[in-house]
């Protein structure tokens, strides 16, 4: 008793010591850190290759301790000792471990927990820490199952620090049950089996066998299935917990004693401990639980008879023996794991030099970067558009959109009710209604479309010897994103319809090049309209007889009675040009019987719809001649066309027409280049921002053999670096 109380007072001084050392290195005092960083790199090496194995196949033979247990047998509290620290969450009865937490142990100076992709630091010595820590594992543990399962492979990371804490990786997984009850899904006995399998047949993992010695041995199934996992026992530490139960409630301690020397079960193991985590309480704190450990065993008649070994019993001996086995599995295994990442490098780099010996190899981040570069400077280029590109292009699209309806809906039926007076009036009207009600609309939607496509222009026509096909997928994303995101200010709709209105009710052409540009507008206007026209008529009567003889094309039955209909039509019209737009009943009647008396039977609707098209085309044709006629009309113009029988109104319409057209490209360029394709800029930045703190966007958007093997060999790289560089030139120095 006295050289243990000796020993005891030594290991207090020494962890104070320890505590005084690390703090001083964290201030920068001492500059070695490879004892505090070392269990940090070789945890960061099994994250990697926990995701290097899922996506490459390849096995991962690194050593960790696997804790494995039945539930509720006191796996979270052996390990919640070593760490000194309740850091999980408890439940009475309730399965609460429902998915593998990997917890890296080692030495700091203050006792503290972390997540693997957090920076917050959870203080261990505070209780709200404490309960803030055990809350958000429980609620990583729910997020990683998915709906309609009890349990999750996913892995959850967490780093805890302190004085004195033994280094080691440990993983936690869920308990194993024999009974799946109300409220699990049918698969978790099985889905329990799997993951714990998959972790204990790495051949170099220490499995941690925990054994409730508060129930019956043969009641557990963890035992059976360790034992077909390491049959031989060489790396399986077998941990009998509730030792203070066992020795309550058991008649023969000699039961205890059995079990501990591995005569009870059939595996076996490379060391027996036994170990007592506390009265119970969930409110019990670590310094309690040790004090009560203690007690009992100093009290208990299974090491004062000897059944008991004295570095058999306690928490403490455990973690030392634990992490000695751990450090020696690592020196044994770690120089083999990088011989085999040596030859898959050389494997990955010969493959890279066949595939693309000219190119650099970038990993998915690097290329991101470059992309984003890249896309950010096609973004500019977007603001250097000249204002006469812009407004050549909003002019052009502007008239395509509302040419049709200025033709059918304001012009033709104005023109066609041959009075002076009228046709203003008609066309004055007729504008009022469509500035009030469409223009602007129009005019906007045009803007926004143009926006558009200039954008994609500049992103699509980006393409130099430095273009790399591989951004494709990610620079059609980003496009889509940030138009999908940019709102167009809507509130610029109502000065655009005072400007466009204001420029429609003008009248007054200054000069002769206006008037010319204006008949210049008009004729090209009739000629597209004529032209549709005459392909309207020639797809209604078939082929001609030049077609029919050179090209052997023949008329269908329906355009042989087209042509006929337009032949007799046509008839019509050269007795009567100025004919209206609209045949009479009587006419009709006139031409079908006509039709019929040479034998061809036809319906009013057909007649009527081929004298639309027939006189649509001889009014272009008469309109295009007034057209010319008004070439010399300025003159008459100034003098509002007195004394004179030259009347040019529709001249005047076009002109009206084509200077709103020119004030709303000019209005919406400088609202594009003014606010527009900054806002644009502005959405295209925070996209790539946002696609850049998105792992999984970033993996489906940048993909192909070449960015998985730059993936492969940045990893395979790390490795290599962190094996020999850290693990092999430091791991001797400092632990063995």
């Amino acid at each position: 008793m006295k050289y243990q109380r000796m020993l005891e007072r030594l290991e207090k001084e020494n962890k104070d010591l320890r505590k005084v050392v690390l703090q001083k290195d964290e201030k920068g005092i001492h500059q070695r850190k490879v004892k505090k960083s070392l269990i940090d790199m070789y945890s960061e090496v099994l994250d990697i290759l926990s995701d290097f194995d899922s996506n490459y196949n390849t096995q991962d033979h690194l050593p960790r301790v696997v804790v494995v247990g039945d539930q509720s047998a006191g796996k979270t509290s052996v390990l919640e000792m070593i760490a000194q620290a309740r850091i999980f969450p408890r439940g009475s009865g309730e399965m609460m471990t429902r998915s593998p937490v990997k917890v890296t142990l080692s030495e700091g100076p203050h006792h503290v927990a972390m997540f693997k992709d957090s920076s917050r630091e959870f203080d261990l010595g505070k209780e709200e820490d404490l309960a803030a820590l055990r809350h958000e594992i429980e609620l990583r543990m729910r997020k990683s199952v998915k709906e309609g399962q009890t349990v999750s492979p996913e892995t959850i990371s967490l780093n805890v620090k302190g004085p004195g804490i033994q280094r080691m990786v440990l993983v936690d997984l869920p308990g194993v049950i024999s009974t799946v009850t109300a409220g699990m899904a049918s698969d978790t006995k099985e889905t329990i089996f799997s993951i714990s399998k998959n972790y204990m047949q790495n051949p170099n993992a220490i499995i941690l066998c925990i054994q409730d010695g508060s129930v019956d041995a043969e009641r557990s199934i963890v035992t059976d299935l360790v034992s077909q996992m390491d049959p031989q026992g060489k790396r399986t530490i077998f941990v009998l917990t509730k030792v203070d139960l066992a020795e309550k409630n058991l008649a023969s301690p000699n039961r205890i004693q059995q079990i501990v020397e591995g005569k009870l079960f059939p595996m076996k193991a490379l060391g027996y401990f036994a170990v007592v985590t506390g009265k119970g309480s969930a409110g019990e704190s670590i310094d309690s639980i040790k004090d009560y450990e203690e007690d009992f065993f100093q009290n208990s008649r299974l090491l004062r008879d000897g059944m008991l070994k004295a570095h058999q019993v306690t928490t403490k001996n455990l973690s030392l023996a634990v992490s000695d086995c751990f450090w020696k599995m690592v020196r044994e295994s770690v120089e083999q794991q990088a011989d085999a990442f040596k030859a898959s490098r050389f494997n990955l780099e010969t493959e890279w030099k066949n595939n693309y010996p000219r190119l650099r190899e970038l990993d998915r981040n690097e290329l991101f970067e470059k992309a984003k570069n890249e896309i950010l400077d096609e973004v500019i280029s977007l603001s250097q558009v000249t204002p006469k590109h812009w407004e050549a292009i909003l002019l052009k699209k502007l008239w395509e959109r509302v040419s049709t309806h200025v033709i059918e809906n304001i012009y033709l039926p104005a023109a066609q009710t041959m009075n002076s007076g009228t046709f203003n009036t008609t066309v004055d009207i007729k504008l009022k209604q469509w500035t009030d009600k469409q223009l602007p609309h129009k005019a906007l939607e045009v803007a926004w479309e143009t926006l558009q496509e200039e954008f994609a222009r500049f992103m699509a026509e980006y393409k130099g010897k430095d273009q790399d096909d591989i951004f494709d997928k990610l620079k059609e994303a980003v496009k889509d994103e940030s138009i999908k995101r940019h709102k167009w200010n809507e509130r610029s709709m109502d000065s655009l319809r005072v400007i466009q209105h204001n420029a429609l009710e003008d009248r007054s052409i200054t000069d002769k090049p206006q008037w010319d540009a204006a008949i210049e507008f008009m004729e090209e206007t009739l000629h597209a309209r004529l032209k549709d026209t005459d392909c309207v008529i020639n797809d209604m009567v078939g082929p001609d007889w030049k077609q029919r003889w050179l090209s052997w094309k023949n008329r269908s039955p329906e355009q042989h009675i087209r042509n006929e209909t337009k032949n007799e039509l046509e008839r019509l019209l050269k007795l009567h040009e100025d004919h209206t737009a609209y045949l009479a009943n009587d006419e009709v009647t006139t031409v079908r019987k006509n039709l019929e008396g040479r034998g061809v039977e036809v319906d009013p609707v057909l007649i009527k719809d081929t004298w639309h098209q027939l006189y649509r085309r001889h009014f272009l044709q008469k309109a295009l001649q007034h057209c010319n006629l008004c070439r010399r009309g300025f003159y008459y113009y100034q003098r509002h066309f007195v004394d004179s029988e030259l009347e040019c109104n529709d001249v005047v319409l076009f002109w009206r027409i084509q200077r709103m057209l020119l004030i709303t490209a000019n209005t919406l360029r400088q609202q594009l280049t003014n606010t527009e394709v900054r806002r644009l800029e502005k959405n295209v930045k925070e996209v790539l921002e946002d696609f850049g703190e998105d792992t999984e966007k970033k993996a489906h958007l940048i993909t192909g053999r070449r960015v998985q093997l730059a993936e492969d060999l940045s990893e395979s790289h790390t490795l290599w670096l962190i094996f020999w560089s850290v693990l092999l030139e430091n791991v001797s120095d400092v632990f063995w």
